[in-house]
């Protein structure tokens, strides 16, 4: 026998090189789709829009200044109120457009079940803008 017999007989060694051409042809079609897609995204309407000063004007909306004392004694823009009273009140406030604010004074000794009563009353009616009041404290700035 020759040698050539047993070279045909023999296995052959794997292809160690990569095969890049479905690599190729997957980027070829992206090129398309971006080549298509490309124009649709640049399209723009061109609009002459007037000139005007940028001054910021500020508005600012009415609040409700609503005090709660120590002993529990409850004020509405300055006024003495009752809890039964605060309904009626927040609600007309509610209607009101825009919806103003709720700023809280509360004592520093007042219980919270107080302002949890007001907050929850002010809240079933529609106020949702509720904040708090507080006095600086100018020795943590130190």
């Amino acid at each position: 026998m020759s040698a050539n017999q047993f070279k045909r007989y023999r296995a052959k060694a794997p292809i160690a090189e990569m095969n890049i051409v479905p690599l190729v042809d997957v980027m070829l079609v992206l090129l398309v789709i971006f080549i298509v897609t490309a124009p649709l995204l640049t399209h723009a309407v061109k609009i002459d829009l007037p000139k005007a000063s940028s001054a910021v004007n500020v508005t600012k909306p009415e609040h409700i200044e609503f005090g709660i004392r120590e002993n529990g004694n409850l004020f509405f823009n300055g006024e003495a109120v009752s809890i039964e009273e605060l309904p009626v009140r927040f609600a007309a406030e509610a209607a009101k457009q825009p919806q103003p604010e709720v700023h809280i004074r509360a004592d520093r000794h007042a219980y919270y079940e107080s302002i949890a009563k007001v907050m929850a009353v002010a809240a079933k009616t529609g106020l949702v803008r509720i904040g708090f009041v507080s006095e600086p404290d100018y020795a943590a700035g130190r």
